[in-house]
Formats: C-alpha cells, sequence, structure tokens
C-alpha cells in the first residue's frame, strides 16, 4: 500500500491550483446539509464534482443503507428509493454497492439496523457505520453455520442460491420465495429471529420441501441445500427438530447498525491510497469514469460525493485515484468508494442531481442515504412572487413535514416583522400546508377574516417542532413578494427577418421605479444581445429589438428567451418570454 500526500499529489495532476470553470455556492437541501458542484480543467478535460456534507449521524440524522424495493432481489432507482422513503425521513444519497444486474443483488454486505441481508466480500472493503456515527472502513469476512440433530456444519450462503453441494440460508430480505432450484431439499424454520450476526439463531423446522420454490414469510427464514448436503438437511433437519444457524462476521464490529460493500478504500488517516490491494481490476481503476465515494472529516462530518464523467466537455471523469485525492483534499481522514459508471447518481428528496452517464437514471440494488428525521420545510415554489394577476408567479406554495409524532409551531412573518401567521399544534407523520397569503386568525364571536394582503418585501416561514422522542428540529425558509414587474408580452412572438430586417416589441407594466435590463438569451442563458439598460419610473413600459446580435448582426434562426429583469429596494424580479427567429 502507498500513500501520497493529498496536496501534493493533487498539484502533480493539475487539478489543486487549476481554475473552476463553474462553482456554485453551497445551497441547503435540509438543516446542516449542503450540496455544492464544482466544475474544473484539468490536462484531461473538464471535472464536474457533487459534494454533500453533513454532519455526523446520530440524533436526528443517520447514514443507512438502502435497499432496492426492500429486497435483495430487483433494482430500483435511487432518486425512487428517497420517494418510497419519503414519509419516513428526507434523505439525500448516493448509489451503492457493486451488484450482479441479473438479480441485482449486491455483491458485498448489507446490513441495516444490525439485521445482516447479504455477507461481505472479504476481498474488498466495506463500510461500516458505529452506533455513534462513526465511518469504520475495512475488510470484513464471513463464516456461517447451521446446525440440526447432528453436527455443526458450514453453511455456505445467505441469501444467494447456493451450488453444487452447498446450502444457503434465504431470510425475508431475500424476497418472497427462494429460487427453483431442481435437486434441492428446503426446510422452513419457524419462528426465525432477525439474521443478527455473531449469535445463535435458533428456530423450529415446520415443514420440508423438494426443489422449491418455498414461500418466504415475515418472521420466517429457509434453508436449501444440493447434493450431498440436501441429504445431511432431510436427515438432521426433520420436522419438529431444532435448528441452530450462527451467522460469524470478522471481525465482529460490535457497535455497527449499518454496513454497505464496495470498495476499495480511497482514504486511511487523512491519505490517499494509491494501491489498496483489493479485488479489483485495472480496467475498473484506471480509466476516468463516473465515481461515487462516502468518507467522514475528523469532526465527524459526512462526505457523499460523485464525479460526472464519460461526457467530453463537460465532465471527463477520474481515475479511482484521483477519487481518493479529492477525497483527502475534501478534508476526509477516511474514505470508501462505491459503484461507479452509469450508476454514479447523486439525488435528493426524490431529485437527481448530477448528470449520470447513461443519459438517465439506473435502476441499481442498494443505496447510501443521509437521512434526517427532523422537521422539514421545502423550498417555496417561487423564490419571487408577484400576486398582480397575470398569469406568472401569481400564487406561493408552503409546506413542511414531520416524519415522527411531534408538536410543531408554525411562524410566517411579514415584511415589517410583524407576525402574519402562526398555528401551534400536535401533527402526526404526513405534509402540512401552510397557507399563503395568511388567514386571518378567526375571532370568537366574529365572522370569519378575510385572506391578509400579500405586503410586498421579505417574508420568513419558520417551523419548530418537538417530536414524541423529545428530539427538537426547525426549518427556515425565505421568499420575496415583489410585483415590480408585470405583464410581460413580447409581439409579434415570431420574428421573421429578411435583408430588411424586422422588429418585434417588449411590453410590460412597472409598479414601482427600478433598474431594468432588457436582454435576449439563448436556450442555454446565455445573453446574446443587451436591448436597453435603464432606470424607469412606474407605468407602462416597452422597448423595440430588431433581432440583431451583440454584434449588430441578425442572430441565427431559432428559439430564444426575452428577459426583462429589474433591481430596486425590493430586490430582483425578472419576467421572461419566448421568441423566435425564422429568416
Amino acid at each position: 500500500m502507498i500513500r501520497l500526500p493529498a496536496a501534493s499529489a493533487l498539484a502533480a495532476l493539475g487539478l489543486l491550483a487549476a481554475p473552476a470553470l463553474a462553482q456554485a455556492q453551497p445551497t441547503q437541501l435540509f438543516p446542516r446539509v449542503t450540496y455544492e458542484r464544482t466544475i474544473e480543467f484539468t490536462q484531461h478535460g473538464p471535472v464536474a464534482l457533487y459534494v454533500v456534507r453533513g454532519p455526523r449521524p446520530t440524533g436526528l440524522y443517520r447514514l443507512r443503507p438502502v435497499l432496492s424495493n426492500d429486497s435483495v432481489v430487483g433494482k430500483e432507482t435511487v432518486s425512487s428509493m428517497q420517494r418510497r422513503l419519503s414519509t419516513q425521513a428526507t434523505s439525500v444519497g448516493v448509489n451503492g454497492d457493486f451488484f450482479t444486474n441479473a438479480t441485482g443483488r449486491p455483491s458485498g454486505i448489507l446490513l441495516r439496523d444490525g439485521i445482516l441481508a447479504t455477507p461481505p466480500h472479504p476481498s474488498r472493503s466495506s463500510a461500516g457505520i458505529t452506533l455513534d456515527g462513526l465511518l469504520d472502513v475495512r475488510k470484513v469476512r464471513f463464516v456461517a453455520t447451521w446446525r440440526g440433530t447432528g453436527q455443526r456444519r458450514p453453511l455456505s450462503f445467505l441469501n444467494d442460491s447456493p451450488g453444487p453441494n452447498g446450502i444457503a440460508l434465504f431470510t425475508p430480505e431475500w424476497g418472497p420465495s427462494t429460487p427453483r432450484i431442481p435437486g434441492s431439499y428446503a426446510v422452513t424454520l419457524a419462528p426465525f429471529p432477525g439474521a443478527t450476526p455473531n449469535a445463535d439463531l435458533t428456530a423450529t423446522v415446520a415443514s420440508g420441501t423438494p426443489d422449491g420454490p418455498v414461500r418466504i414469510e415475515p418472521g420466517k427464514a429457509v434453508v436449501v441445500a444440493r447434493g450431498t448436503t440436501a441429504a445431511k438437511l432431510q436427515a438432521e433437519a426433520a420436522v419438529g427438530v431444532n435448528v441452530t444457524v450462527r451467522l460469524i462476521l470478522q471481525p465482529q464490529w460490535p457497535t455497527v447498525a449499518d454496513a454497505i460493500g464496495g470498495g476499495p478504500v480511497l482514504v486511511r488517516d487523512g491519505a490517499a491510497v494509491y494501491r489498496s490491494g483489493e479485488a479489483f481490476t485495472t480496467t475498473q481503476l484506471a480509466p476516468r469514469a463516473p465515481r461515487t465515494a462516502i468518507g467522514q472529516r475528523a469532526n465527524g462530518e459526512v462526505l457523499l460525493v460523485t464525479t460526472d464523467g464519460r461526457q467530453p466537455g463537460f465532465s471527463v471523469g477520474m481515475t479511482n485515484f484521483e477519487l481518493a485525492l479529492a477525497m483527502a483534499r475534501l478534508g476526509a481522514v477516511r474514505a470508501m468508494a462505491l459503484d461507479s459508471g452509469g450508476s454514479s447518481t447523486l439525488a435528493f428528496d426524490g431529485t437527481v442531481l448530477n448528470s449520470p452517464s447513461d443519459g438517465k437514471e439506473r435502476p441499481i440494488s442498494t443505496a447510501l442515504m443521509l437521512q434526517y428525521f427532523g422537521v422539514y420545510a421545502p423550498p417555496p415554489l417561487e423564490p419571487v412572487v408577484s400576486p398582480n394577476g397575470d398569469g406568472v408567479d401569481d400564487a406561493q406554495k408552503l409546506s413542511f413535514k414531520v416524519v415522527r409524532p411531534s408538536n410543531v409551531t408554525v411562524t410566517l412573518t411579514a415584511p415589517d416583522g410583524s407576525t402574519a401567521f402562526q398555528e401551534s399544534a400536535p401533527r402526526q407523520p404526513g405534509v402540512y400546508d401552510v397557507p399563503f397569503p395568511p388567514a386571518v386568525v378567526p375571532v370568537e364571536g366574529q365572522p370569519p377574516g378575510q385572506p391578509a394582503a400579500s405586503a410586498e418585501g421579505r417574508w420568513t416561514l419558520a417551523v419548530a417542532a418537538t417530536d414524541d422522542q423529545g428530539l427538537a428540529s426547525s426549518a427556515t425558509q425565505r421568499f420575496s413578494v415583489n410585483s415590480t414587474l408585470g405583464f410581460l408580452r413580447v409581439a409579434p412572438s415570431t420574428l421573421l427577418l429578411r435583408r430588411t430586417g424586422g422588429k418585434t416589441a417588449i411590453r410590460w407594466t412597472q409598479t414601482r421605479t427600478a433598474r431594468v435590463k432588457v436582454t435576449v438569451e439563448t436556450a442555454q442563458g446565455i445573453v446574446a444581445q443587451t436591448v436597453a439598460t435603464s432606470t424607469l419610473q412606474p407605468g407602462s413600459q416597452s422597448v423595440l429589438w430588431n433581432g440583431a446580435g451583440k454584434n449588430g448582426k441578425p442572430l441565427s434562426a431559432g428559439r430564444y428567451v426575452v428577459r426583462v429583469a429589474a433591481t430596486n429596494e425590493l430586490g430582483a424580479v425578472s419576467l421572461t418570454q419566448a421568441v423566435v427567429i425564422r429568416k
């Protein structure tokens, strides 16, 4: 194993001091968790890197592996997993372990809440999450045994089809039933405890079945054997006999409740690992490709990192060692790679944040999620709302979500600092709307009030909750009401440019004095022409545009966007409308 100082190695590759093409400011996803994307120049091409930073996963936070479709068999996208679990937590996460494409079975360990779904890959790293929120990356071995009326015997497989003369344990985590295996014999154990590692798991044989498939009901398990082992199982595990199974992890990981496979190790003791000695080929590690990693800083902060790749001109991806260097640069003291290539995905609350190389999100086997169990208020539907009746950004939608029974206080503060709406009530898990414009609080003995006016300026939504475990959380969202601009019209919306040229009128109304800029942009948001820049008074406004670009020549045929942007004491607001140029 060779470890290189992260800073010197990055400089050697031209990644450390390279200027960024684009670097967005960190965006808060939910309390204490941020997301950012950077695009860097390298000598090999641009590299897009996505980074999620979150607190040490304790209390209201947890770093958890998720199994696709809640079973070993099958595949599911990361965003679909998040939507499926949205009533249980607010999640940001990445793709997980490598997997068998035909079945979806992960290649390494999957441990959830202390229950083992699949065993570790002995020649690759596994990432365990301890009860106090620390990431433990290491190689873990798996040994299993079973015993009926005879001696203790090896158990070859867990939630996987046994080979010739092999024997396997299938638990409910596998799926609804065992596979059909000709020449096999199966016994159903009931009631069967959860598949906890390093413990004697004893259950009674309820039935015996040749060949299968055998239904795996909750609270039960099925042992399936082939060849000579099938004869031993039939002889030593008759109906009514107690069978003891032991699933052994080495080392035992007594404080690890959740774990996921992947590999190789990327960072150990703060230094990037160049040669891990794990069971990966050069073709898996050396090419620049989309890649995913999990890491942890010395203060316990969690890093979820994805890089896009195989997209020339946008992102060429990274080698495995370049990913290790990037993790070290981000401050990771320990880190491990996860599945790569088209599987590499970063998603939040059901929305994909990166650009998967397949062109769409790939269904995968497992994911690793940073989950939040406190109150969550999603961003308002519109960051700026203008309720002026022109049909654009007229309405606002505010809401919050709780995933545990909670006492919740909602406060909506108006621009002048007054409380426009406040409500305190016990809430069951679910999503709740907050009225906007805020309703007048009813007064006993008086007729119902009408909705309050939407005062212009900066509004604040604050939600505070205390759940049934006594854990307190809060969420804040801000938005603006700004009706400075309204009723944008571009006529004609299709501009026919001949040799004699053409003109279109851009008209709008203004309710306040503002510095106004009128631009024409490409579909990608690049400014093709600045039509006007001026301080304008309230009233009806208009400018003419002749279809020319910055160089004074007519723009190429195609679709463009006219943008009218205004800035004043209320902030910035803009309106857009499409325009088509034809020749």
